[in-house]
């Protein structure tokens, strides 16, 4: 395809997502299996540009003077990709699959220097966040909120989690090499691809040697810091209530260096079905995958867990750099429900701690009504359980280097948790927190 004809499809696709709050990559599938002469490299093209919109909607829609899916588009492609002007009017007017020749208005607004229009500093517009959660975001963040959500809106880099199962960090950080991977000096097992250039690809992570050997997991380096917030697990025994897909659960298996016993388990079964697969080319062999479908309880397991690691269903908020179309289909009612949820998992999910044991709280939410507001429910009417301080435990765990230390203490709260946030680490937004029992 064209750059015209591209440009045409990232417009449809956004019209698809305003009009039915589908997730992007719904919208994407459906416009890919009625254009099927597109191929990878245009879908990349175009799913980037989609998401570079999406990322920074308000901003875009400001300096464009209009919240049109054309305007986020055409926007996006000359304030974010830097396609000159000139260029980007011949593109547009291009017969017959451009979407347009450029109205005078449009020539205007695209020829100024920068996306921002005078005066727009309000906090949801230079943020790039829905205007609704402001109180909210303002509460997590007071004075600097408008920056640090601007850190959400930018691009996220590829992390990695190197499996010590498999082979020695050294030995992974040397084949990561041939896709530029560096190590993250923050933990002794995360390495960093950078984010890409606007309109280029990632590098295809998953298909060198090293991935297919269970050498490497794709991980955020938020999400690696929550399971090494599990601490010494090794010899222990470890549940993972919320499992999932698993990515957590194999960080878990990696800190326990296959000793002990580790428990997976998640309500909802289909989730779980990746985790065999993972498991098995992770070279993991502690696991106990506890499934629903099965008929598979965990009542022999109350009361017996050193370690109850819980990644509770949350809004997703923290992970808007990567799907920044869950910003726009968030809803007050979706927040409430999460609320709820939380707080059964949280009660539910602390019978199985043992005296002394751990509980490991973690969402990927910045957002205190969802960490701060649930924990402070739960420790009301659960007086056997206290917060502890998670940098210690993650030290615990020996993969936190000196950097790293550093690093996140300017992201511990009055009470010891970690509110993880991209402007501080380049780390998806996580929230991490350590119950003890007495």
């Amino acid at each position: 395809m064209k750059t015209a004809g591209r440009l045409t499809a990232a417009i449809e696709i956004l019209t698809d997502f305003n009009a039915r709050r589908v997730p992007l990559k719904t919208a994407m599938a459906d416009w890919a299996r009625g254009n099927r002469y597109a191929g990878a490299k245009d879908r990349a093209w175009i799913s980037g540009l989609c998401l570079d919109a999406l990322r920074k909607k308000n901003s875009l829609s400001a300096a464009m003077g209009d919240d049109s899916p054309r305007a986020l588009a055409l926007g996006a492609i000359r304030f974010l990709w830097r396609m000159p002007i000139e260029e980007l009017g011949e593109v547009a007017a291009e017969e017959p699959h451009g979407a347009g020749a450029l109205s005078d208005d449009e020539c205007v607004r695209l020829s100024a220097e920068t996306k921002m229009a005078p005066g727009q500093t309000a906090p949801h517009i230079s943020g790039d966040f829905p205007e609704w959660l402001t109180p909210h975001i303002t509460r997590a963040f007071g004075d600097e909120a408008a920056a640090i959500m601007s850190a959400f809106a930018a691009r996220a880099d590829v992390d990695l989690r190197l499996n010590t199962l498999k082979a020695d960090p050294e030995k992974s950080l040397k084949a990561l090499k041939t896709v530029k991977g560096e190590a993250i000096p923050i933990l002794t097992t995360a390495a960093r691809i950078n984010a890409p250039d606007p309109a280029e690809r990632a590098p295809a992570v998953t298909v060198i040697p090293a991935y297919n050997k269970g050498w490497l997991e794709v991980q955020d380096l938020g999400s690696q810091i929550a399971a090494a917030a599990a601490g010494a697990v090794k010899g222990a025994q470890v549940m993972d209530y919320c499992a999932g897909g698993g990515g957590k659960t194999l960080a878990l298996a990696a800190l326990m260096e296959n000793t002990g016993q580790l428990y997976a388990y998640d309500k909802d079964a289909r989730r779980l079905k990746p985790l065999f697969h993972r498991a098995k080319r992770a070279g993991v062999r502690n696991l106990q995958i506890r499934s629903p479908a099965g008929g598979e309880g965990l009542d022999d397991l109350e009361g017996k867990m050193d370690v109850v690691f819980v990644d509770a269903p949350c809004s997703g908020a923290g992970t808007w750099r990567r799907h920044p179309d869950t910003k726009w289909r968030l809803t007050e009612a979706q927040l409430t429900r999460r609320m709820d949820e939380q707080d059964k998992v949280l009660g539910e999910a602390a019978r199985y701690s043992k005296p002394g044991g751990s509980l490991v709280w973690v969402t990927c939410s910045f957002l205190k009504e969802e960490n701060e507001d649930r924990l402070g429910a739960f420790l009301a009417d659960h007086s056997d359980f206290s917060m502890s301080s998670v940098i210690e435990q993650i030290a615990a765990s020996g993969t936190l280097t000196d950097e790293g230390r550093d690093a996140l203490s300017s992201c511990v709260t009055p009470d010891g948790a970690l509110r993880l946030t991209p402007d501080k680490i380049r780390a998806d937004g996580f929230f991490v927190a350590v119950l003890t029992k007495a």
